[in-house]
């Protein structure tokens, strides 16, 4: 099997999982809006809680990744880290937009108002345009090693941004709850509230790991397509 018929079995697997994600995903909102009770205070409006935080678990997973592959990347120089990292960051942003459009649809009629500019909103705003930033410094600069470097300090600024946001609740006084899972004492949510939040937190992961997983393969075709073109025209 040549690199590229690897490389192409590997985009094929992950479109496969990344369906099955999506599939999973329908199921996901089938047992919130069916199967789940309704939280007695925000009534029908919290259902989207089971898109929004596993999102941001998600998105904060995505950013931590490309901090690790980032971090690597400058001790070793391996591509592939850093292709690895610019694919985990280009999801990352992708659930970073949902949770930033689910956020506002939540928060109308619960807090009264689409926005606020309380700390974790803000600073995942911020999170949002860093890594879009990413992104942009990605395409503009040519050279590979050099983009590589660049992308890798930024991405490491990114993912230390991260615990900050996810502390912000304790660290300042905003409109978001605490946590309800992450806590001391344990999670406070009803039995079948935590059950539907972790099916869709393990859904979102795996939708995760098909996109990253389909983004990088691509990247891997491109590259040996290059590498190809490349060798042909000695």
């Amino acid at each position: 099997m040549t690199e590229i018929e690897s490389v192409e079995r590997s985009l094929r697997l992950s479109r496969a999982l990344t369906l099955a994600g999506l599939a999973l995903l329908a199921a996901v909102y089938v047992r919130a809006l069916a199967f789940t009770q309704v939280e007695a205070t925000q009534g029908p409006a919290q259902k989207i809680f089971y898109v929004h935080v596993p999102s941001a678990w998600v998105a904060f997973l995505a950013f931590g990744v490309v901090g690790v592959c980032s971090v690597f990347y400058l001790i070793f120089k391996e591509p592939r880290l850093d292709r690895f990292a610019a694919s985990s960051a280009e999801v990352g942003v992708v659930f970073t937009t949902a949770v930033l459009l689910t956020g506002p649809i939540w928060a109308k009629p619960i807090w009264g108002a689409w926005w606020t500019w309380d700390a974790r909103l803000s600073s995942t705003l911020f999170l949002w345009f860093l890594y879009f930033a990413y992104l942009v410094l990605r395409t503009a600069v040519r050279e590979p090693g050099q983009r590589a470097r660049y992308s890798a300090v930024l991405g490491i600024l990114g993912a230390l941004l991260v615990p900050f946001i996810h502390l912000s609740v304790k660290m300042f006084r905003t409109l978001h709850p605490q946590p309800v899972v992450l806590n001391p004492d344990g999670p406070t949510l009803p039995g079948s509230m935590l059950a539907t939040l972790l099916f869709s937190l393990a859904v979102m992961t795996i939708l995760y790991a098909g996109l990253v997983w389909h983004r990088y393969a691509q990247a891997e075709r491109d590259e040996a397509r290059a590498m190809r073109v490349a060798d042909d025209a000695r």
